[in-house]
């Protein structure tokens, strides 16, 4: 038989799912990001809680692996020095560092969910490649190499 795994959530459901003053931030969130649903929000809570969680199994460790690990952190696009700085990251940091958002940041897009359609419908491209994955995190050096993709008239 093939290789059967169970499916796991990558994100947690908030405990009070009517808190009032959560879903009213995060509102704000979806419509600055042009997320597609609050699920998003909280992937990328889970995200940060999981480099905050590594950072925290860190601190015992010697210098060498922080710096390793402050390096893979700072090419992703994340300014982080020390500890205390990955465990103040927000989830906005996170957001921030999507396609999407960068997208709509860089001006190609107008708004966020054009920057969004724009990627479903596969006119960005990454470094030359196509890329259609909205939540698509873009490292610091590929940053500058975000472009829409050209329709060429040759066939």
């Amino acid at each position: 038989m093939g290789d059967v795994r169970r499916k796991h959530n990558k994100y947690k459901r908030p405990k009070k799912l009517f808190d009032k003053a959560r879903i009213e931030a995060e509102n704000l969130i979806v419509e600055k990001y042009g997320l597609k649903s609050k699920r998003e929000i909280w992937k990328a809570e889970a995200k940060i809680s999981g480099l905050r969680n590594q950072a925290k199994r860190l601190i015992p460790r010697e210098e060498n692996a922080k710096r390793e690990f402050y390096g893979k952190l700072n090419k992703m696009g994340l300014n982080i020095v020390s500890i205390a700085d990955v465990l103040g990251l927000k989830t906005e940091n996170w957001l921030e560092r999507r396609l999407q958002t960068l997208v709509f940041t860089k001006g190609i897009a107008k708004t966020a969910k054009e920057a969004r359609q724009m990627i479903t419908h596969k006119n960005i491209l990454v470094n030359g490649n196509v890329v259609n994955i909205p939540s698509f995190i873009v490292d610091k050096e590929m940053e500058s190499k975000i472009s829409r993709k050209v329709k060429g008239g040759n066939a």
